[in-house]
This record gives structure tokens, sequence and C-alpha cells, in this order.
């Protein structure tokens, strides 16, 4: 199938989504298709980070109107953990830390909750750690850091790194990337758009939520979206980001 008939895997219609009784998101329309990479970029307070929750089903998030379509599903109506079943991945712009619960045990759990919930036989230790060792080495990431516990203690850029293990271990369809350049070096911000463009298929889409173009220089999307006072005020190719980083959102908040 070509890239321009690709199915709708992701639709969001309509979209208002209030925050303790203050409107954030006021009428979001998105549609993203199976196999495509899409940008949402904006400035601060735009909306960005809850759109993303939203997907992702966190809590404290009262959706007023619209609905949100997931491969012909209503992804609202999922639990969180159902839609991480489904094939949702959302990487944080502040992944959290578990001090006590060891990175492996983790990752094992949750890749084997994911086969699970597919239908698919669950893998013991020995079967996990030759998968794991081998996306570790993909990533060029250093096997001492599963060995600690979840996050605690992770400077920025090893947290960042262990959302992108996470992701090549469960293989999502559709995954999210809320601002997941924040605060990252070149050498980590690297390590994250070689994970992500290694995972490039045709069965696999991603949603790259920015506030700047950096990332787009290494992940480069099919379309860019920029979100402006709770809506999605334009929509354009990969040059759109170019021209918002000489031009900034100035314009674009003052229309919203």
């Amino acid at each position: 199938m070509e890239k321009n008939a690709a199915m709708t895997l992701l639709s969001v219609e309509n979209l208002r989504v209030a925050v303790e009784g203050e409107e954030i998101l006021k009428g979001i329309n998105l549609s993203i298709g199976t196999g495509e990479v899409h940008a949402i970029m904006g400035p601060n307070g735009s909306g960005k980070s809850t759109l993303s929750h939203v997907l992702a089903g966190r809590d404290g998030y009262q959706v007023t109107e619209g609905r949100v379509l997931y491969k012909g599903e209503d992804l609202l109506a999922m639990e969180p953990e159902e839609r991480a079943q489904a094939g949702l991945f959302l990487a944080f712009q502040y992944p959290v830390e578990i001090p006590g619960v060891p990175t492996v045990s983790f990752l094992k759990h949750a890749m084997n909750s994911v086969r699970k919930a597919k239908g698919l036989n669950t893998l013991d230790a020995f079967e996990f750690k030759k998968i794991m060792d081998a996306r570790l080495a993909d990533l060029q990431i250093d096997n001492s850091m599963v060995r600690r516990p979840l996050n605690a203690g992770f400077s920025g850029g090893e947290k960042k790194r262990m959302e992108i293990l996470q992701m090549a271990l469960l293989e999502p369809e559709l995954t999210i990337l809320d601002e997941t350049d924040s605060g990252l070096d070149i050498d980590a911000l690297k390590v994250v758009a070689d994970g992500v463009n290694a995972m490039r298929s045709p069965d696999r889409t991603t949603l790259v939520i920015t506030h700047y173009q950096r990332l787009l220089n290494h992940i480069v999307p099919d379309r860019v979206h920029v979100l402006a006072g709770g809506r999605i005020v334009r929509s354009g190719d990969p040059s759109l980001a170019l021209e918002l980083e000489e031009s900034g959102y100035g314009d674009m908040v003052t229309a919203a």
C-alpha cells in the first residue's frame, strides 16, 4: 500500500478537554495513517502534553466533547492498561522514578503483559534476556542500567534511553513521544532518534510532540501540525518545522 493510501490508525475528532474546569483543548481534529510519522509543534502551554496524556489515559483530564478512534475502536473508553495492550506507547517528558523495582523485572513484566493480551506465549527469564540483550546492543545501552531500580538516580538522558528500550521491546503500533528531546544533549538525542528510526515501518506509527525543530532533523515527519491556543491552527509538510524555527510561533498564537 502506498503511503498516501495508508489506512487511518488514529482519528481525533473535535476533542475538547478541561483540567479543573479550565478548557485546555478546544476542538482538536487530527488523523494519522498507519505507518506515518506526524509531529505536533507549539509553544509552551498550547496543550501538547495534555493531548498526549488524554490519548494515554492519564487521570485528571475531563473530555467534554468529541471522540478518539484507535484502529476503529473508542480509545477513550479503554483503561490505560488496555490502551498499552492494544499497542499504544507513551514516552514521557519526565519519566517516573520507581525505587525498589528492578528495571529488568519491570521490562519483563510489561513485555509479557502485552504478549499475553495478544494471545502469545509469555517469555521465561532466559528467553527474555536473549531478546533484551539484543535490543541493548542495538541501542548501545550498557547492560548495567537494567540492573538498577527503574529510572532511580538516572540522568535525563538515561531515562530517555530506557524509554526507547521499552519501545524496542514492546514494539507498539502507535508511539507518542511527549517532548522526549527535552533536556537531552546531542549524543542522547541521537540515541533516541536512532531508536525511533529503527522502529519505522509500514506497521508502526509515531506521533512526535516537540517544542523545537531540532528533533525533526533526526526524525523526519510525514506531516507537521502546529498546536496553539488549544487548537491545531496549521498543518503542512516538514518544511513547516523549518519555517517555525525561523519565524517562531508569534503570529500563530495571535491568530489562535
